[in-house]
């Protein structure tokens, strides 16, 4: 649905040339939900900006539903953008008029009848839950729910594609998660291709079908959510999974020097990453039965990704030589993720 072939964005400011985004290649299919995670400055807000030219690359180019954007004149881009739905961190929604109104203001040059725009508003004001709020004003409505007005505008002339940059940054976590679950629903009912722009790791593991982390203009990292998650191969990486899990800590404990890192000579700290159907392994009993391995628990977590569990565990292992060896290898035969954090 959308693809972008070594596209890249320079700005001229004051300090010099700025370059945002730097030779990206992507493909998003269709009606997939993929993000795209980076820390603020990394390029990603101006790189799906690129995906509807609201900034023009300044070099490569852009695809929406085999349809090359970076080819098209303004006017061409008009008719093309109705296709491309936008909702953005502050909702960006007209003080001025009602939320019937707001949503309303995209379809008045689509040649609906009045009584049609009329049924398309309740219909999509029912679609996100604020029937009862049609004649309200942006000021008399909470974050989340002008969010959900922004959504319904952005819905309003049936977009193949939606996207959202940072649209969830401005909300508590509580109503993060109902437009999160809101734009699943839209996923999944109108078959929408969804792309999030997000630093929020939590987010990505949410939602999304596959992701892609960016830092100082490149895409250094992208595959399924899972896959990711399960076997970052970048720093950055390991950072947003980090601060997702809270894992973290056992490693300024460790720096700490604290007494719960405390391990004697031959011993071993792991990181275990589990997921998906090893998830349910009973190993540590079975590393104490089988091996004679004593296994002391220094940290658990499980998460759930796209309805997968996703467990770390760290651990401390004692024993033989020879049965840390046989217990290692046990462990690596569940395909088990085994980072050795402390020896």
């Amino acid at each position: 649905m959308i693809k972008l072939e070594q596209v890249s964005k320079t700005f001229d400011a004051a300090s010099g040339r700025v370059h945002a985004v730097k030779d990206v290649s992507l493909e998003i299919q269709d009606k997939e939900i993929f993000g795209i995670i980076g820390f603020s400055g990394a390029g990603k807000s101006t790189l799906v900006r690129c995906m509807n030219l609201l900034e023009r690359p300044t070099a490569g180019r852009v695809w929406i539903d085999e349809v090359e954007l970076t080819g098209l004149n303004e006017k061409e881009l008009r008719g093309i953008r109705r296709k491309i739905g936008m909702i953005f961190q502050h909702f960006n929604l007209m003080r001025s008029r009602t939320v019937f109104q707001n949503i309303e203001f995209p379809l008045k040059k689509s040649g609906l009848g009045r009584e049609e725009r009329k049924g398309k508003i309740l219909s999509l004001l029912e679609l996100v839950g604020l029937s009862d709020k049609r004649d309200a004003y942006p000021s008399q409505l909470s974050g989340g729910q002008k969010q959900r007005v922004a959504i319904a505008r952005a819905l309003a002339n049936d977009p193949k594609v939606l996207l959202c940059d940072e649209a969830t940054s401005a909300l508590d976590p509580q109503t993060t998660q109902s437009i999160l679950k809101l734009l699943k629903k839209v996923n999944e009912d109108l078959g929408i291709t969804i792309v999030i722009i997000t630093h929020e790791m939590a987010v990505v593991k949410d939602i999304c079908d596959r992701v892609a982390v960016m830092e100082d203009g490149v895409v250094v990292e992208s595959g399924r959510t899972v896959d990711v998650f399960c076997h970052p191969k970048e720093a950055i990486t390991r950072d947003f999974i980090e601060t997702a899990s809270n894992i973290r800590k056992i490693h300024e404990l460790i720096e700490e020097k604290h007494e719960l890192t405390e391990i004697r000579p031959g011993d071993r700290m792991l990181l275990l990453t589990y997921s998906g159907d090893n998830a349910g392994e009973p190993l540590i009993s079975h590393l104490s039965g089988a091996f004679g391995i004593r296994a002391n628990i220094i940290y658990g977590n499980i998460d759930f990704l796209k309805g997968k569990p996703l467990g770390k565990l760290v651990v401390t292992l004692s024993g033989e030589k020879e049965a840390m060896k046989k217990a290692m290898d046990y462990i690596h035969s569940l395909e088990i993720g085994v980072e050795v954090i402390k020896e």
